[in-house]
C-alpha cells in the first residue's frame, strides 16, 4: 500500500476585535478606586447601578419629571436620553420618557459616575469599644452615598478600610459640610440601644459656630420655626408655617477685624480705613464687611430640623462665616435676610442659588476674615465647560479648600443620664488668631445648656427635651 504523506495543516490564529480604547470598570469596583491627590481623597470614574424604590412623593408623577425635578448633578436632557437609551429602566424594562411610577417601582440608573473630591483629612476616632465608633467627622465628606458622592462618604470609606461585608450603622446625622462627633455601630443591636436613646430625648448635643460680626453677649434662644423651600436645592428659611425650632446660643468670644484691633493697639496709625488688606474703594456699599470680625459661638439645639442652627444664625443677623448658602449675597442681597420671616422673594432665591456651583461660584461674603486671594476665590468648583470622553457629562472644576467645610463643628454628644459623654478639642478655626487672646476651651461658665434650663423652664425631671432627632446642623 502506498504511502501518502499530506501537508502539515496550516491553522489559521483566531482573530479578535480590538479592545476598547477605555475598558469599562465593574458596576460595584471593589477595592474602591480611591487615590489620595495633595490634600484631597478623589475616585477614578466607575460605572454604577442604582436602585430605588418609589418614594411617596413621587407616585403618580412622569419618570422624568421626577429626574429633573429631584437630582441636579445632571441636566434634564441627560436624563432624557438615559431613559430613552434604557440606562434608566422600571422594574428591569425599558421606560417611556412620561410613564407614571407608581407605589412599589424599582427604578434603576446605570452611569458612568464622576464623584467630586473631598479632604484627604482622615476620619478621627475619639472612642471604640466592641459595640460603637465614636468619630470626628471631617467636614465636606457625605455620612452617606448621595447626590454626586457615593464612594466619598463616611459609610463607604470605613468600609473600605474595615472590608466589604462589614456594615457600618451611622446613628446621628451631619451635613457634608459639618464635621464633628458623630456614632457609628457595629451591629444592630447597638444602632437600635442608641436609637432608643435618641427617640427618647435622652442625648444632648452641642456645636460650635463661627459666625459674622460680634454676637450679643449673654444668653440668645431663637425658637423660630423653620420650613424646607426645596430638599433639591438644600434651602430652608424661617417661615411661620415652618416646623417648630428652637436653638440656643451663647458667645464664646470675639475677635474684631485685625486692623481695628491694631488700632486699639495704636499699631495701625496714619491708615484708619484699611483692614486686613481690604482696599476701601472696592468695599463701598458694603463697609459692614470690614468692621465686624467675628465671634466664637456655642449652639445648643433643642430640635432637629434640617440647618437648624445655619437658618436660626443668619436670621439672627450672624451667619456662619463661610457658610455658601446661608452667607451669600449674590442669593439673598445684602442684608442676608437678617430678620426676614415674611418675604415671598423664594423663588428667585432658589433661581440665583440654583446657579451657583454652575456658572458661577458659591461664595460667602466673608472671605476677608480669611485672607484669602483672588486666586483662592476663583479656585472653586463649578463647571468647567469640559466633558468625559466616555459619558458626555459635563465635568467640574476641583473644589477650593474654602469649599471643603464650614464653620460648624459638632463638639459635644452626652447621655442626659451621665452614662456617657464625647466630646473633641476645638477646630483650629475657632481658636485665637495669631496676636490675639482669647479662648482655647470652653468652660461651665459659657454652657448654653444651663442657660436653656432656666429661661426655657427646663428642669432635671423633664431634661429629655434636649433633644430631638439628631442632624440640626
Amino acid at each position: 500500500m502506498a504511502v501518502t504523506i499530506s501537508e502539515p495543516l496550516q491553522v489559521q490564529p483566531e482573530s479578535f476585535p480590538s479592545p476598547p480604547a477605555v475598558a469599562i470598570t465593574p458596576c460595584d469596583p471593589w477595592p474602591r478606586p480611591y487615590y489620595l491627590d495633595g490634600d484631597l481623597r478623589r475616585v477614578r470614574p466607575y460605572h454604577y447601578t442604582y436602585n430605588t424604590y418609589c418614594k411617596e412623593r413621587w407616585r403618580g408623577r412622569e419618570l422624568l419629571e421626577i429626574f429633573s425635578s429631584e437630582f441636579r448633578d445632571r441636566p434634564v436632557e441627560y436624563y432624557k436620553d438615559a431613559i430613552e437609551a434604557g440606562k434608566v429602566v422600571v422594574n428591569g424594562r425599558q421606560a417611556a420618557v412620561y410613564q407614571p411610577v407608581k407605589n412599589g417601582d424599582v427604578i434603576s440608573h446605570t452611569l458612568h459616575r464622576h464623584e467630586p473630591p473631598v479632604t484627604a483629612k482622615p476620619i478621627g476616632i475619639v472612642h471604640e469599644d466592641n459595640d460603637m465608633i465614636v468619630i470626628n467627622k471631617p467636614a465636606g465628606v457625605p455620612v452617606h452615598p448621595a447626590g454626586r458622592y457615593n464612594y466619598n462618604s463616611i459609610v463607604e470609606i470605613m468600609r473600605a478600610d474595615r472590608g466589604y461585608n462589614w456594615n457600618p450603622r451611622p446613628c446621628n446625622r451631619l451635613d457634608r459640610l459639618t464635621s464633628g462627633i458623630m456614632f457609628v455601630a457595629k451591629h444592630p443591636q447597638a444602632a437600635d440601644r442608641l436609637t432608643l436613646q435618641i427617640r427618647g430625648r435622652e442625648v444632648k448635643k452641642e456645636y460650635i459656630a463661627r459666625v459674622k460680626g460680634e454676637f450679643p453677649e449673654g444668653e440668645i434662644i431663637c425658637e423660630q420655626p423653620i420650613l424646607q423651600i426645596s430638599p433639591k436645592l438644600g434651602l430652608n428659611r424661617v417661615r411661620a408655617k415652618g416646623k417648630e425650632a428652637r436653638t440656643v446660643f451663647r458667645r464664646l468670644a470675639h475677635y474684631p477685624p485685625r486692623g481695628i484691633q491694631e488700632e486699639k493697639n495704636g499699631t495701625n496709625a496714619g491708615i484708619p480705613n484699611r483692614v486686613d488688606g481690604i482696599d476701601p474703594e472696592k468695599e463701598k456699599g458694603r463697609s459692614w464687611k470690614s468692621k465686624e470680625g467675628y465671634s466664637i459661638v456655642r449652639c445648643l439645639p433643642l430640635t432637629g430640623r434640617t440647618h437648624q442652627l445655619r437658618v436660626h444664625l443668619q436670621f439672627l443677623g450672624h451667619p456662619i462665616s463661610n457658610d455658601p448658602i446661608y452667607c451669600n449675597q449674590r442669593v439673598f442681597g445684602q442684608d442676608l435676610a437678617c430678620g426676614d420671616d415674611k418675604s415671598d422673594d423664594d423663588e428667585d432665591v432658589m433661581a440665583r442659588l440654583s446657579r451657583m456651583g454652575k456658572d458661577q461660584v458659591a461664595e460667602a461674603v466673608a472671605y476677608h476674615d480669611e485672607m484669602v486671594e483672588d486666586y483662592n476665590k476663583r479656585k472653586a468648583e463649578k463647571l468647567s465647560g469640559e466633558t468625559c470622553e466616555i459619558c458626555g457629562t459635563q465635568l467640574y472644576t476641583d473644589p477650593g479648600s474654602h469649599e471643603l467645610g464650614i464653620y460648624l463643628h459638632a463638639r459635644r454628644y452626652a447621655c442626659i443620664g451621665g452614662s456617657w459623654e464625647y466630646e473633641t478639642p476645638l477646630p483650629d478655626w475657632a481658636l485665637p488668631p495669631a496676636g490675639m487672646s482669647g479662648p482655647v476651651e470652653t468652660t461651665p461658665e459659657t454652657d448654653p445648656i444651663k442657660t436653656a434650663m432656666e429661661r426655657l423652664d427646663i428642669r432635671d425631671s423633664t431634661d429629655s427635651k434636649f433633644s430631638e432627632s439628631l442632624g440640626s446642623g
